[in-house]
């Protein structure tokens, strides 16, 4: 099992469409822990921590999105550093 720690970025209309909640209850079904929250610029930011199969299968349902979304792009990039209470769950956080 080989873990992984990714930082996401989700443009499109995703906001006011519950796709937070959708990228939790993906999350949470894959076994994934992080975050998710709004941005100020529209878009949706999450940092998911789990086995990279988990991980990409996450991303696979946050690529498509809830039916009253629309994706345009998501950006991943991979880090490094531990996030203070990445160790398990998956919260909401305040818009930044």
């Amino acid at each position: 099992m080989t873990s992984t720690r990714v930082r996401v970025r989700v443009r499109g209309h995703v906001q006011g469409v519950g796709y937070r909640w959708f990228t939790r209850d993906a999350a949470e079904a894959h076994h994934v822990s992080g975050w998710v929250r709004n941005r100020r610029d529209g878009t949706v930011e999450a940092e998911l921590h789990g086995d990279a199969d988990d991980v990409e299968a996450t991303l696979v349902e946050m690529r498509r999105g809830p039916v009253s979304a629309r994706v345009d792009a998501v950006e991943v990039m991979s880090i490094d550093a531990p996030s203070p209470g990445d160790a398990s769950g998956f919260e909401f956080r305040q818009t930044s």
